[in-house]
């Protein structure tokens, strides 16, 4: 998704660059507070409250005036091959016997994901086959399971029409971007903003399915 927006703001708006790095969400967050970006991207789910991403920029982000703007939403879940040869169907059965796990890096929204519904289900970490072995994008964790590397990971319902991959809904998330206040205002930040608002890419986005734009471009939190 990011990289079909950022295409689209290089082609209307070819005057702007923006240099990215799949740091993972808490990374990201930290990388703002250090100053060493402009931008972080985020779908942090808070276990406790249920909410997605305004929790961790207390945690993250003390002291720092930010603004926290909603993108969109999009549907993940567990990712199998092609006609779930292996019959997959819920969290418990990714601690079966034979069943091979590609995971996101730590600190991933993916990866705090995978551990709250595992820590919901009282599944220990050590019975997943492949917990260690990490990836740092969706697309990758595709990748592995086309490849026949892996049996199982949590994707983008978009990746798994993509790749022609078994798809077992688990919920929708919100992904945020967070940057700092006088950031907001940027003409980059607002062009940014502008494709995302564009009919052309969610007519894109709408045709692989699983990504909801409702509220996108909303300011959901801002630091006062």
């Amino acid at each position: 998704m990011l990289d079909f927006l950022l295409t689209g703001l290089r082609q209307s708006h070819p005057d702007f660059y923006f240099f990215c790095a799949n740091t993972g969400s808490t990374e990201g967050l930290k990388a703002l507070g250090s100053g060493h970006t402009d931008i972080a991207w985020t779908h942090l789910l808070d276990p406790e409250t249920g909410r997605y991403n305004t929790p961790f920029i207390a945690k993250y982000l003390s002291g720092v005036k930010t603004v926290l703007v909603h993108l969109f939403r999009r549907e993940i879940g567990i990712v199998a091959a092609a006609g779930n040869p292996k019959r997959i169907r819920c969290f418990e059965d990714l601690a079966a016997a034979g069943i091979r796990f590609v995971n996101r890096q730590e600190g991933s929204g993916t990866r705090l994901l995978l551990d709250t519904e595992l820590e919901k289900r009282q599944i220990p970490l050590a019975v997943i086959a492949g917990y260690d072995r990490e990836v740092y994008t969706h697309v990758e964790v595709g990748l592995s399971i086309l490849s026949g590397e892996a049996d199982a990971g949590l994707a983008t319902v978009a990746v798994s029409r993509l790749m022609g991959l078994h798809f077992i809904p688990v919920t929708r998330e919100d992904f945020d971007m967070v940057l700092g206040q006088s950031t907001y205002f940027n003409r980059g930040i607002q062009a940014l903003m502008d494709i995302l608002r564009s009919t052309g890419l969610r007519e894109r986005f709408e045709k692989l399915g699983g990504y909801g734009f409702e509220d996108t471009g909303k300011i959901l939190y801002s630091t006062l």
